[in-house]
């Protein structure tokens, strides 16, 4: 029996926008797209249980990190366990990110060589070398459902040259990364897939030589990596939609690192199909909060004696159970509670975001809608 696609495309938006929506299927499941994956980097979404991430949250896939699972737990803990799954008790879809970001994020403990990538550990100081091919067996022995290859993300601004440099290694890594994978087999037994990263920096024309060379590696999906690293949100749109339409319609589209409500529905607006971000967990716990009206900031003193639910509107029981007032104390006092409830509401507020986008485009209508709401999205919320 032939394996299932891998990816669906299922609609296209009819009044005005490159938004798609589409279905991955995987060894852990079905994956709706636009989706936004939650950021689990170290065999946990910062805190919130899984079971949260299930039943209240219902995130289809979560992301974790080859870096930082690799010095902690460790790849023999994690074979032992049978893997990522099943040592974190989460049965749904994962992508590893492959280290590429920590290439751009600690460049004070790490060396660019032309075989891979020399870190100093975090932890210890110990010196590890990822190359391309190492980092698919790491990915096997993690299990992830998706595996991103090894890259250099630049940062922004980055010139010309150094651009053009860094972009050729990416390739040159991403056909030893794709050679590798096609060669080695899953170590537990299901189907992995493969994506390849766009880098260019923001320069069009290498934006364009990049997404030539990964779409003739033939990834199962493309990503387009070094955006969201400083620049100008008009400029990420504008490379995004530059990138998009040069990739293959009938694979996914993954932007990396992306971001706020707004910039989510920009990106579904010009053909992204999934993005992931630490934003919705790390602003929670600093007490800011997403919704429909915009930010609210719940370190506020005007939340102190304000006994109405966090968020009405929310679908998220946790933001109807719990008061302003209540969630302000916890953060103020620094409750563990306070980060957990402020964690489930962005995170739960995100994958609305997302799962009203797909029924808007299924609907054909997403432009006329994402055009009215982002301006609410990227307002401050005085909590009326």
């Amino acid at each position: 029996m032939p394996a299932p696609r891998f990816f669906t495309l299922e609609a296209q938006d009819r009044s005005g926008s490159q938004a798609r929506a589409g279905r991955i299927q995987t060894a852990h499941g079905s994956i709706p797209t636009p989706v936004f994956m939650p950021v689990g980097t170290r065999a946990t979404v910062k805190a919130v249980d899984q079971s949260l991430l299930l039943a209240v949250i219902d995130a289809p896939i979560i992301l974790g990190n080859t870096y930082h699972l690799y010095l902690r737990p460790g790849l023999e803990v994690l074979e032992r366990a049978g893997g990522l799954h099943r040592f974190m008790n989460w049965p749904r879809p994962i992508l590893t990110d492959s280290g590429g970001y920590q290439v751009y994020s600690l460049t004070q403990i790490r060396k660019i060589l032309p075989e891979g990538v020399r870190f100093a550990s975090h932890i210890d100081g110990s010196y590890h070398l990822f190359t391309p091919e190492n980092v698919v067996d790491k990915q096997r022995s993690i299990g992830s459902d998706i595996l991103m290859v090894l890259d250099e993300c630049t940062p922004w601004p980055c010139d010309y040259d150094y651009a053009r440099r860094s972009m050729e290694l990416t390739h040159r890594w991403a056909a030893e990364a794709r050679a590798h994978f096609l060669r080695t087999p899953p170590r537990y037994g299901y189907r992995q897939a493969q994506f390849g990263i766009v880098q260019g920096s923001t320069y069009a024309d290498l934006r364009a030589e990049s997404a030539r060379a990964i779409v003739d590696l033939d990834f199962e999906g493309n990503a387009i990596g070094g955006l969201a690293v400083g620049e100008p949100a008009e400029l990420m749109y504008e490379m995004t939609a530059h990138v998009c339409a040069l990739l293959p319609a009938d694979k996914p589209r993954y932007l990396m690192g992306v971001g706020t409500p707004a910039n989510i529905l920009e990106s579904i607006a010009r053909g992204v199909d999934l993005m992931d971000c630490v934003m919705p967990t790390r602003n929670a716990r600093h007490g800011y909060l997403f919704t429909w009206h915009g930010r609210m900031n719940f370190r506020n003193q005007r939340y102190a004696s304000d006994l109405r639910p966090i968020d009405a509107q929310s679908t998220s029981p946790y933001s109807r159970r719990y008061s302003r007032a209540y969630l302000r104390h916890l953060l103020m006092a620094q409750e563990l509670l306070g980060y957990q409830i402020a964690s489930v509401h962005n995170l739960a507020f995100y994958l609305e975001v997302v799962r009203e986008a797909r029924r808007h485009i299924l609907a054909g209508d997403f432009a006329d809608w994402y055009r009215q709401v982002v301006p609410q999205l990227e307002g401050k919320f005085e909590g009326g």
